[in-house]
């Protein structure tokens, strides 16, 4: 049998420290001690000055159900040139963690950043709270509104291509990715042209 992978010290602190914390954000009737969990769970507000080579902009896109998404664009690309979008979405079982989550910042930035793309990372809303199929929904919702909003240079960058778009996500995210890709390939989108789906670890 093989060994397994030694990970380094700083992800094995980081590890324990999250299974600690959502062992004990979880009340005996399944349900969520957000307050508690939310300790543990550091959000970084959005940055209009580029940081490690990204801006940030959260968008609101359905005010009733709070409902929003963080820009990433990379500010090291001139505007003419032309970036594909990538439309994220977050693990956490469907049940922690938000866009703005301090792991989710820092990947969309890297993403951003490295792979020359403009990340939308999307925030649904999480069980138990809010319960199947609400997610699957609250993703679809997002790719829709990416198609139909008026795009200006003020609320939606020039150089994010749209007909080179692709759905991403880890953990639940991944599910979420492919239940979104599957509704999306029933829907007749004007600007959104899916090219590829990339499901980490569904």
């Amino acid at each position: 049998m093989e060994n397994p992978p030694k990970l380094p010290l700083k992800f094995q602190v980081l590890l324990r420290l999250h299974s600690f914390a959502t062992s004990i954000g979880r009340r005996p009737n399944m349900t969520v001690n957000r307050c508690l969990t939310n300790l543990f769970d550091l959000k970084f507000s959005p940055s209009s000055k580029p940081n490690n080579g990204v801006s940030t902009r959260d968008i609101v896109f359905d005010r009733a159900r709070n409902l929003w998404f963080r820009l990433f664009v990379p500010s090291s690309v001139s505007d003419d040139v032309s970036l594909p979008v990538v439309v994220y979405f977050h693990g956490g079982g469907f049940v922690f963690f938000s866009a703005s989550s301090m792991s989710y910042d820092d990947l969309g930035r890297r993403l951003a950043r490295d792979l020359r793309v403009v990340v939308v990372s999307v925030n649904y809303r999480l069980s138990p709270e809010h319960r199947y199929p609400l997610p699957y929904e609250d993703g679809f919702d997002g790719l829709k509104f990416l198609d139909e909003m008026g795009f200006d240079s003020v609320v939606f960058p020039a150089k994010a291509d749209l007909g080179r778009c692709f759905l991403a996500g880890d953990s639940a995210g991944g599910n979420l990715a492919h239940h979104v890709a599957v509704r999306a390939a029933g829907y007749d989108f004007k600007k959104v042209n899916i090219k590829g789906l990339i499901a980490i670890q569904p």
